[in-house]
């Protein structure tokens, strides 16, 4: 699989992984939009949030939940932080694979996109 996230869970291509567990993975995105921006991706390939299947849902409130327990240890849950999922080309979604941006660390502009 061409997939950039899978071959990150596959440990082909090194990441700066920041938590890791059963079903999930983040790690520093390598072109950050805030001083602190991790990516939260299932270890499972979903391709889009447009493709989750009801049998999803605790997989996608686990990957917030690690968003959470990040911004909490990252430093910045007090202050603020952003959870992004991007769909679709037109959405922003940039990687096939599901995932979810966690960013902070600044203040953040007060318009979404």
């Amino acid at each position: 699989m061409d997939c950039i996230f899978c071959q990150i869970v596959e440990g082909k291509i090194p990441s700066d992984i920041v938590y890791q567990d059963e079903e999930i993975i983040a790690f520093r995105d390598i072109k950050p939009q805030a001083p602190l921006h991790l990516v939260i991706i299932p270890r499972k390939h979903i391709p889009s949030l447009d493709q989750l299947k009801e049998s999803d849902s605790a997989l996608v409130g686990r990957m917030v939940a690690v968003a959470n327990q990040l911004a909490k240890d990252e430093g910045v849950a007090q202050k603020g932080y952003r959870v992004v999922i991007n769909c679709g080309k037109e959405g922003g979604q940039l990687v096939p694979h599901l995932h979810l941006h966690l960013l902070g660390g600044r203040k953040l502009s007060d318009q979404i996109g």
